[in-house]
């Protein structure tokens, strides 16, 4: 089996991975080709700038300062076996596991899911906006179904969405509340979009990257729709 693919790691985080105090590995590739995306170093598969055995050597000496790793990306599930494997190993540790995920490998997922403590699940659009956003025709079909076997699985997990005023306006955010309310889902956060490489010729004001976080009736609606709802603006 090919060894694990790391493009970058952050050695300590409070917010990856609730409630723990973590590291993040940030794995290579990944299927998607989203507009706002923050990571597109990490998009196209390839060597990565880590080596597996010293990020492992490292790891065990965090044991005992660290809870939790989270795979991260990229796409963490795109290397398939190879990340369940080595999250394998890092569970071996002592570590929990974390994973943040666009679900587009919903059968990868469901190979892992024993391994895995917590995940974070990206709801990036409404249907018809997936393909523009995402560059993949079944992207959201596949989230979905990422979706229901977290629910199935009865894993602790959040469900997240970034809202890009170019691809996502109050309407679509509360039907997509509306699905994630309809399947049960106890947690979700709203997360303010953040313009790291913006077309000039498509480019968002802060008013509207904001609205969705200055509308007060907005926010109550949402708010009483989870047991747990997150705005998460920074």
């Amino acid at each position: 089996m090919r060894e694990i693919q790391i493009g970058g790691l952050v050695s300590f985080t409070t917010i990856d991975y609730p409630g723990k105090l973590a590291a993040v590995l940030f794995l290579v590739g990944c299927p998607l080709r989203c507009a706002y995306c923050s990571n597109p170093h990490l998009l196209s598969p390839g060597d990565g700038e880590y080596a597996p055995d010293k990020v492992s050597e490292w790891l065990r000496s965090r044991v005992g300062k660290l809870e939790a790793v989270v795979f991260s990306g990229g796409e963490a599930l795109m290397q398939g076996d190879t990340t369940i494997e080595y999250m394998r190993t890092v569970r071996d540790m002592g570590f929990k596991i974390g994973l943040h995920t666009n679900g587009f490998y919903p059968d990868v997922l469901h190979r892992a899911i024993d391994v895995i403590d917590w995940v974070g699940l990206d709801f990036k659009a409404t249907c018809g906006v997936y393909p523009a956003l995402t560059g993949q025709g079944v992207a959201y079909e596949n989230m979905l179904r990422s979706l229901d076997i977290l629910i199935k699985a009865k894993k602790d997990f959040e469900v997240r969405i970034t809202c890009d005023p170019r691809y996502i306006d109050k309407d679509n955010l509360m039907e997509i509340m509306g699905i994630l309310g309809a399947r049960g889902v106890q947690n979700v956060a709203i997360q303010k979009y953040i313009p790291h490489f913006e077309d000039e010729d498509n480019k968002t004001t802060s008013a509207q990257r904001e609205q969705f976080f200055t509308d007060a009736i907005l926010r109550e609606k949402i708010n009483g729709m989870f047991p747990s709802v997150i705005w998460r603006e920074g």
